[in-house]
């Protein structure tokens, strides 16, 4: 691309300020407009317009994505720059033109497209039914961090309409495959919306990720493609009742690989490491945190995978990691439910469950899913609010290699609501840590048919269990 120069010069005269009369020099900034601020470590290049094949001056931009060009001759040049960001982008070294006519300094900054720039040159002009936003980045292998070509990179995600026949859902979905340099772009994705992404070739994959779209319509994405085995572990699971002795063990499939994932879990509050959170890949191995806060799973699958922790008391963080040989230790910082649901209490209505039980006994009466009441409650005899679970068709428990449940729905687990908050990787013992049997204000249990929109986690298709407290 070339823009317009703004160059600010003095007088034509010969007067150089203590520039040398052989020549001036040209300096500016490397500005990064797609994430904001500036761009270090990119070579700058200047050329003669008219003999763009003779190198006449280089130079790296330092920290603050500043350069300097020295000992420039009077005339017409072209200035670009490099940076690997660019290849990431898919696109070519922006060009503008510089003219010299005086041994007066010259500034002329460079800058990345913005991200409207980019949308427009990528995707084309907008219609009216095109939401703007666009996903681009590359796709590498997890090996060697090479390009992959060819790869088939698909974001999906949930739409919902209104009709006669009520709210209907349905999953939208974009691909695009890799260019040789591993470049892909998805246009028309919801702005300021989530996507599932993730990447495909043959028996490589990624996990599926979750992304959040900006507000501003562009996100850069890069993902490793790597390749797990599957691994068939036996698990135990919860007896039936809370008299039984101990029911059958089931199997699970998970993916597993030469991995290496490492790192710390500390609390926010205190900044001291937990000891004994559980740290997970989903689908994959997982271990717990010594006395010190550290973990490490050494048979992780490679690639872009999706890193669960969760300790008893804490709210439970997802986090997507990329497993390849350079990976640093991942450090992460967990917030107590206390904070968390204190925040809740100052931003909501002083009783949370509200008038119409957050739209429960609405819901109630459209009848499409399971629902308890404290009446219902009291009926039966549980000391600990999972229990009531046992007695609800189709929800079953699973316990883990550390012996914690988890309840399930068609053997995978359901998204877990508290009080209308999303608390999707909540595990029996935190349910039963912070929930009362006596506060339970309701209860619902969906399918993944009749989840209603407002309980939809993104692609999830297990259902959905919501909690409500006096």
């Amino acid at each position: 691309m070339i823009a317009s120069l703004s160059l600010l010069a003095g007088a034509a005269a010969a007067q150089t300020n203590g520039a040398r009369r052989d020549g001036t020099s040209i300096s500016g900034v490397v500005r990064d407009s797609v994430n904001g601020g500036t761009l270090a470590n990119a070579t700058i290049q200047l050329v003669p317009r008219d003999d763009p094949a003779s190198l006449a001056r280089t130079a790296e931009s330092d920290a603050t994505g500043r350069f300097v060009l020295n000992d420039v001759p009077l005339g017409n040049y072209r200035l670009g720059f490099f940076h690997p960001m660019l290849d990431s982008l898919g696109i070519e070294a922006p060009l503008r033109d510089v003219h010299v006519d005086s041994y007066s300094p010259v500034i002329a900054d460079l800058a990345i497209p913005s991200p409207v720039r980019f949308r427009s040159a990528i995707c084309g002009a907008r219609t009216v039914s095109d939401s703007g936003a666009v996903i681009i980045g590359t796709v590498r292998d997890a090996r060697d961090g090479s390009a992959a070509a060819k790869v088939t990179v698909t974001g999906e995600w949930l739409e919902f309409a209104l009709n006669r026949l009520g709210m209907q859902r349905r999953v939208a979905r974009r691909t695009a495959t890799t260019t040789e340099a591993g470049w892909f772009a998805l246009c028309d994705v919801p702005t300021g919306g989530s996507v599932a992404l993730v990447a495909t070739r043959g028996a490589d994959s990624t996990d599926l990720i979750e992304v959040q779209i900006p507000p501003e319509g562009f996100l850069r994405r890069e993902l490793y493609l790597g390749t797990a085995a599957s691994e068939v572990v036996t698990v135990p699971t919860a007896p039936s009742t809370t008299t039984a002795s101990t029911a059958a063990p089931v199997t699970r499939r998970i993916h597993t690989g030469n991995g290496r994932l490492s790192g710390t879990v500390i609390g926010v509050a205190s900044n001291q490491p937990l000891a004994g959170a559980v740290v997970a890949i989903t689908d994959g191995p997982q271990t717990r945190t010594n006395d010190r806060g550290e973990w490490t799973i050494a048979n992780a699958p490679t690639g872009t995978r999706r890193l669960e922790v969760r300790a008893l008391g804490y709210f439970p963080v997802q986090r997507h990691v990329n497993i390849v040989a350079s990976t640093e230790p991942v450090r992460i910082a967990l917030s107590t439910f206390k904070a968390v649901l204190d925040t809740v209490r100052i931003t909501a209505s002083r009783n949370p469950f509200g008038p119409d039980g957050g739209g429960f006994q609405r819901r109630r009466k459209m009848g499409h899913g399971r629902f308890i009441t404290p009446a219902d409650m009291l009926k039966f005899p549980v000391t600990a609010t999972s229990d009531v679970f046992r007695r609800i068709a189709g929800v079953s428990f699973e316990m883990d290699e550390f012996g914690e449940k988890h309840l399930t729905m068609r053997g995978c687990r359901p998204a877990i609501f508290m009080n209308g908050m999303n608390m999707t990787y909540m595990d029996t013992n935190d349910i039963d840590t912070w929930v009362n049997p006596r506060e339970v204000a309701g209860i619902e249990v969906y399918s993944e048919t009749t989840t209603p929109g407002e309980f939809q986690v993104g692609l999830h298709g297990c259902g959905a269990i919501v909690i409500w407290t006096r």
